[in-house]
């Protein structure tokens, strides 16, 4: 969660222990492993953008009943929209995500408040890499076979696309399962990145199943998008 230069300054009129955030509340891991001596080291930290540590104590999350479309508040953005479900329907997936968004947004207009849109950056948000649209269409989807081919990586790289384990960014994938989404941010619509990651899916699972065959993938090498 952003907060000005001017609220980090304020919180440093206090002690650590004055300010150290109560989560004993929360069940989550920073809660279980964040210690007041770790919280004097970090709390002073800030990027340019005046993220900070204070988000800590401010994080909250809403879902649907059937927890197919979920809202995270202060996890790093101001908020973070997710639709998901299981199964291969991007279509539906995509739908839900844009009429939630638009309805959240129509209440922040109520309040007399909107997105933070520039129309060089599109959408800017905290971590720079998501200017643009701010949108990941992420698919888990198993690839044993084509993950240990020596092209993977520049199959990815033509498809504009990028993996990861299920686990989030920066974990290895467990038993072949990848998090494959969108490489790119910038430079393409909300519809295109989408398309994008349902062609090339499209493609791997193809690639993997001619790999189990004993087949040559060759042939289905694609050209750089």
């Amino acid at each position: 969660m952003p907060f000005g230069n001017t609220h980090n300054q304020l919180k440093m009129n206090f002690t650590a222990e004055q300010e150290y955030p109560d989560l004993s509340q929360h069940n989550n891991h920073m809660a279980k492993v964040l210690t007041l001596e770790m919280y004097a080291s970090l709390r002073d930290k800030q990027t340019s953008s005046g993220f900070t540590m204070k988000w800590l104590e401010c994080i909250s999350s809403w879902h649907n009943d059937n927890k197919t479309f979920l809202v995270w508040v202060n996890e790093e953005d101001h908020l973070r929209v997710i639709s998901m479900q299981k199964g291969g329907n991007m279509k539906e997936v995509f739908n839900r995500f844009c009429t939630g968004l638009t309805k959240i947004e129509e209440l922040f207009k109520e309040k007399g408040h909107e997105f933070m849109w520039n129309e060089h950056l599109g959408y800017v948000l905290t971590c720079p890499s998501n200017l643009g649209t701010g949108l990941r269409g992420g698919v888990h989807v198993k690839l044993p076979n084509l993950s240990k081919h020596e092209k993977f990586g520049e199959i990815l790289k033509r498809l504009r696309l990028q993996k990861r384990g299920t686990g989030g960014v920066d974990t290895a994938a467990v038993g072949g399962v990848f998090d494959i989404s969108n490489a790119d941010r910038l430079g393409f619509s909300e519809v295109e990145l989408v398309q994008m990651v349902v062609d090339g899916v499209k493609l791997l699972i193809e690639m993997e199943k001619h790999l189990e065959a004993g087949q040559s993938i060759n042939d289905l090498m694609p050209e750089q998008k």
